[in-house]
């Protein structure tokens, strides 16, 4: 039996804030119906602690994630790839269909200001890749 669970990978610069949330915001909201992934241009050393803890508030651990480079496989395997920022400059032309979204960047950001935006991009995944 093949796989039919379409990967969703997620990319922003550093695999630490956006592309974490999205990836685990998608696990979350979507169960089952998708494989969620992320990936970075420049990886940081860690993931987001503000980011870490506001979907823990949701019951998602991703803690022990490491940020990591994206790989031209990983565009090749993704049915979807979700820029969490527009124009980013990617290592090979994705396979799937490209989304590009815009989110602003929380690196420096506190889990209160970090919070807006885990529902910003909950709806997003929401109207766009839950709706299908």
């Amino acid at each position: 039996m093949t796989d039919t669970t379409p990967t969703v990978l997620f990319i922003c610069q550093h695999n630490a804030g956006r592309s974490q949330l999205g990836a685990a915001l998608l696990e979350h909201l979507a169960g089952d119906r998708f494989t969620a992934t992320s990936a970075g241009l420049s990886p940081a050393d860690e993931v987001n602690p503000a980011v870490a803890a506001t979907v823990a508030e949701l019951g998602v651990d991703i803690t022990d994630r490491v940020p990591r480079a994206v790989t031209t496989e990983d565009l090749e395997h993704a049915e979807v790839v979700v820029l969490m920022k527009p124009g980013l400059e990617l290592p090979s032309t994705p396979r799937g269909e490209v989304l590009e979204w815009s989110f602003p960047n929380p690196e420096a950001w506190d889990a209160e200001a970090v919070r807006p935006l885990r529902e910003a991009v909950s709806d997003k995944i929401r109207t766009t890749l839950l709706a299908r």
